[in-house]
């Protein structure tokens, strides 16, 4: 009789009954994804593994050892900049620009550095490098690039092929299942810089508790979560807002009033516009409202703010100057 690959009993745990309520430990994920990144399993057991895991319900601590194993493979810059924020941006934008990338760039120009990295997908939605790009700003290449631009410019944008090879390709898994993996949760959590803050923008509300809870198990120092707008970390206005925060160790939840906006819903995402709200050249009240409302949860997260009223007066402050500081 053959011997069984050593992966298959991930999988069989996984999956051993109906109701696929088994889940991983922390040093299980973690060395079944070093397995993964070190090319050690089949094709077919990956699609396998996958596929069990978006099937049942995902635990902190199987989220929290997948993302350790696959940091670990990481580069590492030899003199990492220091990184207040860092921003996954995965889910791309629907019907809309993507305003909390404005907001990352006042968050960068007011002194907090953020290290943004993401995915892109061939679909209707807007993605980062394109926006960026009618920013006249480039997204980088390597990891050592956005080090440095991160020193110089305090924003950085990689693409998330040009930071992990295995998790761009795991991420290209749901080409061949038609479905998406449980990778896009995963890659928001790698934090590469060790950034103080990380952000989360969710789609579905009960992934927000997930990540609170494996940042907590990663020892991350400070991590908010929230439901945002298209599955991006971007505020949704007229809507509360709950907040799932980790401050040292120590988990907490806020809920803020709806942030109405006096303009509408852009219908479609104009780049032109987008780069000419940002210039100060043209006005778009749901865009500005938009921006203000993500400046002000980062504020929260990083506690430079901890009442919401002195946050939004901050964020509208940086947004009103934000043209002076980029002339300066």
């Amino acid at each position: 009789m053959a011997c069984e690959h050593p992966f298959a009993g991930y999988i069989r745990k996984l999956g051993h009954d109906r109701k696929l309520g088994s889940s991983l430990t922390q040093e299980e994920a973690r060395a079944a994804m070093t397995d993964i990144a070190c090319y050690e399993v089949e094709p077919q057991q990956v699609g396998a593994f996958l596929m069990l895991l978006r099937l049942k319900h995902k635990a902190p601590e199987e989220i929290a050892g997948f993302a350790e194993a696959l940091r670990d493979g990481l580069p590492k810059p030899p003199d990492p900049p220091p990184v207040a924020v860092d921003w996954p941006a995965y889910a791309g934008k629907s019907g809309q620009p993507p305003w909390f990338l404005l907001a990352a760039l006042l968050l960068a120009q007011n002194g907090y550095p953020v290290f943004m990295h993401g995915y892109s997908r061939r679909d209707e939605r807007l993605y980062v490098p394109p926006a960026l790009r009618a920013l006249g700003i480039e997204p980088c290449s390597l990891l050592s690039q956005a080090a440095a631009k991160i020193r110089q410019e305090g924003f950085a944008y990689l693409p998330i092929e040009n930071l992990s090879g295995i998790v761009q390709e795991l991420l290209e898994y749901r080409k061949q299942l038609g479905l998406r993996t449980p990778m896009h949760t995963i890659a928001r959590m790698l934090n590469p810089f060790s950034a103080s803050l990380t952000l989360q923008g969710v789609h579905h509300p009960q992934y927000a508790l997930l990540h609170q809870g494996a940042a907590r198990l990663m020892r991350q120092g400070k991590s908010l979560s929230i439901q945002g707008s298209s599955g991006e970390f971007e505020r949704i206005l007229g809507a509360p807002c709950k907040l799932y925060g980790l401050s040292d160790g120590v988990c907490w939840e806020e809920e803020w009033p709806a942030e109405e906006s006096s303009g509408s819903l852009p219908k479609n995402p104009d780049l032109d516009h987008f780069s000419a709200v940002w210039d100060g050249r043209e006005e778009d009240r749901y865009g500005r409202a938009a921006v203000i409302g993500t400046v002000a949860l980062v504020l929260r997260g990083l506690e430079r703010a901890v009442e919401r009223e002195q946050a939004c007066r901050l964020a509208e402050q940086w947004w009103q100057e934000r043209n002076a500081r980029a002339a300066a």
